[in-house]
This record gives structure tokens, sequence and C-alpha cells, in this order.
């Protein structure tokens, strides 16, 4: 067999079809490491050595980075405490080779550019989110996403209200009672090239009611009984925040007596419970009632009065035919003219006023009509204490009574 013939070429020297073959000294020489990252570039390393004034990281060159002490001083103090061999980091490279050529890095402008990142997210998403207020003045306040710093103009606050004619220093005040706390904000401007970030604190409050509602609106059923505040009043009635959604309580379900407006009952913060009456998810609307969650008075009239006996009313409304008392939040009582005065009068203003306090006789209670007859004149006269008040039916004025309640 013939032995193969020894040229005497470099090993990797070139092949029968011409490809150069590379010699062990080039294999060893090639060198496997990534090329250096541009400046401004952000990539991701991991610690291999730290102490108190650099931080040394891998970043796959040739040569590890160096985040140097005043780049470390940036940083928030229990991160930096917080950092240790192994971790995988993004650091953004400052020079690509300093006088001892090593890569220069920097943790902070990488966390920057991340946080500047999150706020493009956040924009482009219209997500609200939750932030601290971390300072403030007149014309707004500041609240950072990460270590970007964002602004709320005082027109996107919604936690301060401020009269029109407040001053400069009474608007500084109010927004800094703010500082510490947590308020939500959108993003609502976002300009890196002017370092730029506008927050609204509104816009996030609109959002998230509007979340609230949605959510109560797909919740609540008919006959649920919650809680909630008085949001406003309005002659037809009084609107009802159950936390995120308000409903309506028609001036009719506010109570079982009579009511011609919501203040006489209630008052804007005022908590209240209240009864589902419907919900029409379609047209985004709540009913509620108040009275529906006590019992109809009337049914129990009779346990609670019975004639001849003494009662203490106020006066409510005055008519041609007489005068109402209510005598408690539900039940009112007619005090028919004739039962104002024994001397003959022409009108029931002459005795009474409205909002007038007195003592009052019941002389006919009839709870399947929901009606009570009261007397003023008979209240003080000895001759009427022994009266046998359910014994007769022909009281002086009575006649008329059903027909005078039914023209109120």
């Amino acid at each position: 067999m013939e032995s193969q013939q020894i040229t005497g070429q470099p090993y990797g020297g070139g092949d029968a079809s011409g490809e150069p073959v590379h010699s062990m000294s080039d294999f060893l020489e090639q060198d496997y490491s990534s090329p250096v990252p541009k400046q401004g570039e952000t990539v991701e390393g991991i610690i291999v050595s730290k102490t108190p004034t650099e931080v040394i990281v891998d970043i796959g060159c040739k040569s590890e980075g160096v985040v140097p002490a005043r780049d470390l001083e940036r940083l928030d103090p229990e991160f930096r405490r917080n950092l240790k061999v192994g971790d995988k980091v993004y650091v953004t490279v400052v020079r690509s080779q300093d006088a001892v050529g090593n890569i220069v890095l920097s943790l902070s402008r990488a966390m920057l550019e991340s946080d500047w990142k999150r706020a493009q997210a956040l924009l482009e998403s219209q997500e609200a989110f939750d932030g601290k207020v971390s300072g403030a003045n007149r014309g707004g306040l500041i609240v950072h996403v990460g270590r970007v710093r964002g602004f709320v103009p005082a027109s996107q606050v919604a936690s301060v209200r401020l009269s029109r004619n407040a001053d400069d220093a009474e608007r500084e005040k109010a927004m800094s009672e703010l500082v510490g706390r947590t308020i939500p904000v959108k993003v609502i401007e976002l300009d890196r090239r002017r370092n730029r970030l506008i927050l609204s604190e509104r816009a996030a409050l609109r959002e998230r009611r509007q979340e609230r509602k949605e959510r109560l609106l797909s919740e609540l059923k008919e006959g649920d009984v919650r809680k909630g505040v008085v949001s406003s009043l309005c002659d037809f009635g009084a609107f009802i925040d159950l936390g995120g959604a308000d409903g309506l309580v028609h001036l009719s379900e506010i109570s079982w007596s009579r009511v011609t407006h919501p203040s006489q009952v209630l008052k804007v913060g005022d908590e209240v419970d209240v009864y589902v009456l419907g919900v029409d998810a379609q047209r985004r609307r709540i009913a509620l009632s108040i009275k529906r969650l006590k019992p109809e008075p009337w049914s129990e009239v009779e346990k609670r009065y019975h004639i001849g006996q003494i009662v203490r009313g106020r006066i409510t409304n005055i008519t041609e035919f007489g005068a109402f008392a209510r005598l408690d939040e539900d039940i009112e009582g007619l005090i028919h003219i004739s039962e104002l005065s024994e001397q003959h009068i022409n009108h029931p203003s002459e005795v009474v006023h409205e909002g007038q306090e007195l003592d009052l006789r019941v002389i006919r209670i009839d709870a399947a009509k929901q009606r009570l007859g009261l007397s003023l004149r008979r209240v003080t006269e000895e001759q009427y204490e022994d009266f046998d008040w359910e014994a007769t039916e022909n009281l002086e004025g009575a006649e008329g009574l059903a027909e005078d309640e039914d023209e109120r």
C-alpha cells in the first residue's frame, strides 16, 4: 500500500480545489467575541464583578464593560444594593473605549431608556396607571414614570378644586397638599426629543369610572340592595353614586310621604341604602328606590295611631280646604278647615302657617284609602277628652274630608 506523501505544507494549506486552508494559528487567533456596540446603544449583559465604586458587566465583547461610580450614584440606593454577580442587566454604551481600553457603560441611562419605552407603550395603549406625586407647583404636579419625569398640568388635576379667583399662592398650596399621594394618571402627550411627558388625572378617572360603570351594569340586577352616596339633586329626583355609576331615585321613590323636591329629604353627600328597581344596559340607566326598603307606612298606621290620640305634627302644606300636617317621616294627615278653629275662618292661613309645629288630635283613620283626619280645635277642650271618636261618623266638617283630600 502506497503511503501518503507529506508535502511539508503548513496545516490547512490549499487543497485540490484550490480553496485556501487556514493554519492552526489562524484558528487560535480567531476572535469569537461580538463587535463593540455603538455609543448610545442599549444591550443586555451579565454582572461579573461588583465593588462599591464600579460594576463590571460582560456584554459579549472581547473586553468587559465598566459601570463607573458616578453612574451608580444615579441609581436608587436599594436597587444598587440589590445588584449581585450573575444578574442580567441592561446597559447603555457611553464610550466604546476609555483611556485604558475599557468599554464605559451606564445602568441609569439604560433604565431611563426602558422607562421611555414604557411611557410610549402607555401612550399607545391609553392604559391608566397609579403614580406617586413627587413634587408640585402652582402649574401642576410632578409624577414619575420610572425615572422619566412626567407633568400633570393643573387643568388635568381632578383631586384639587380651585375657585376661578384663586391666586398663585392658593394654587401652589392646594397642589402641594397632594405631594406623597398616589393618583391615577394617563399619558396624553410624549415628545422624547424635547424630554416632554404630559399626564392627566382627569382622563384616568374618566376611564376608570367608565370601567366601573360597565362592571356595575353587568353585575346589578333588579332586587339588589346597595349603599350609595347622593351625588346631585334635581327637580325630578336624586342621583346616587353607587361607586362608579350613578343611578336615579325618582321623586316618587324617595319617600312614602309626599315630597315636592328631593332637598326636603336628602342632601348631597348623604350615604343611603337603595333598592335596584331595574337596569337598562342598552340605555345605560339604573333605576333606584329608597322608600322600597322601608315598610309601607299606611299598612302599620293603625298600630301606631288611634282615634282620640294627641300627636305632634308639622304643617307641610296649606290649601283652601285645610292644612296638611306630617306626623313623622312617612305619614301626613289633613286638618280640615272646620277643624282648625272654633270660630269661622275664611282660609287656613288665618290660623296656621307652613313649618309650624303643634299638637293635634287624631279624629279619623282610613288605612285603605291612606287618609288620616286631624283636629286642632279639639286638642285642648276638656269636652273632647272622653269623646267616643270611633262611635261617630258625623264629625263637623268630616263630610267633605275624602273629597277634599282628592282635590289635594
